[in-house]
C-alpha cells in the first residue's frame, strides 16, 4: 500500500476514535445535565448562569481541531510499532492481565502528574497566552471545553501518549482505556454540576480525587487548583484553592431544585 494512504487511513481512524469518545461524551453529559435534568439537578449547579450557544459552538469548533492534533501525533507510536521500534506492546501483552491492570493505574498516575506541571507551567506569564488562553476563555465552563485548546497546549497534551509508550510497556487496550477514562473525567470535570457524593461533614468522600467543584473553581480564579483527576500535587504544592471545601459543601448540601448563585469572579481569576 502506498506510504501516503497508509498515512491518510492511520490518520482517520485516530480521528474516528478520538472525535467519537468526545461526542459521545461531551454531547452526551451536556445533553444529561443541562437539558434533560436541568431543573431537577439544578441545586447542584455549580453557577446559575450558563454560558451562551455561541461559546459551546466555539469550544466545539476549537475541540476538533485538537481532535486533529491528538490524531497526528497518534502516528508517532503506529508508525514506530509497524517499523519495528514500539516493542512495548508486545512486551505487555506477554506480561499478562496483572501488569495490564498495573499499567493503567500507573499511566493514570503518570498523567496527573504530567498534567499538574504542564498545567501550571503553561500559567506562567511568559507562556500563558500562546499555550492556555483559549481554554480560559471559558471562564463559565462547560463539557465541551473539555478539548478547547490553543494549537501549542493541544500538542503538549497529546505529546504524553507516545511518550508514556516509548518508555513503559503498555498494550494498546491499556492505552484505549486510559483515553476513555480522561475524556470521562474531563468531560465531567467542566460539567458545571456537583455530582461528587459528600461525607456528613460535607467534604468529598474521597478527597484524593478532583470533583467538578474543584476544576470550576480553576476557571474561576486561574490561580489554583491545576490538579487532573487527583488532589495531592495542589495540597503538596499549596496551590488549592483556600475555599475549596466550603465550596463544595455548598453545592452538595443546597436542596436539587434549588437555583445557585453564580462564583464571584476574583480580580486575579485570569493570568
Amino acid at each position: 500500500m502506498d506510504f501516503a494512504l497508509v498515512v491518510a487511513t492511520q490518520w482517520l481512524r485516530n480521528v474516528e476514535s478520538d472525535l467519537t469518545r468526545y461526542a459521545i461524551f461531551a454531547i452526551g453529559v451536556w445533553l444529561v445535565l443541562w437539558v434533560l435534568l436541568a431543573v431537577p439537578l439544578r441545586g447542584r449547579k455549580i453557577r446559575d448562569a450558563s454560558p451562551p450557544a455561541r461559546q459551546l459552538w466555539t469550544e466545539f469548533l476549537v475541540s476538533l481541531r485538537s481532535i486533529a492534533i491528538f490524531s497526528s501525533i497518534g502516528l508517532i507510536p503506529f508508525f514506530l510499532e509497524r517499523a519495528g521500534w514500539l516493542p512495548g506492546p508486545h512486551i505487555a501483552a506477554a506480561w499478562g492481565a496483572g501488569w495490564a491492570a498495573v499499567s493503567f493505574a500507573l499511566m493514570v498516575l503518570a498523567h496527573d502528574a504530567y498534567f499538574y506541571w504542564a498545567h501550571r507551567l503553561m500559567h506562567d506569564p511568559r507562556l500563558f497566552r500562546r499555550f492556555h488562553r483559549r481554554h480560559h476563555r471559558s471562564y463559565n465552563p462547560s463539557p465541551f471545553t473539555a478539548y478547547s485548546f490553543d494549537l501549542r497546549e493541544a500538542a503538549v497534551m497529546g505529546f504524553f501518549v507516545p511518550v508514556w509508550m516509548l518508555v513503559v510497556p503498555t498494550q494498546w487496550p491499556v492505552v484505549g482505556f486510559f483515553v476513555l477514562h480522561q475524556i470521562v473525567r474531563n468531560t465531567l470535570g467542566h460539567s458545571g454540576y456537583e455530582l461528587f457524593p459528600a461525607r456528613a461533614d460535607g467534604r468529598p468522600l474521597f478527597d484524593f480525587l478532583t470533583t467538578t467543584t474543584h476544576h470550576d473553581l480553576h476557571h474561576a480564579e486561574a490561580g489554583y487548583n491545576y490538579g487532573l483527576y487527583f488532589t495531592w500535587w495542589d495540597r503538596l504544592m499549596k496551590t488549592e484553592h483556600p475555599e475549596y471545601y466550603a465550596r463544595f459543601a455548598a453545592a452538595v448540601r443546597r436542596p436539587l431544585s434549588t437555583p445557585r448563585r453564580p462564583l464571584a469572579r476574583s480580580a486575579g481569576s485570569m493570568v
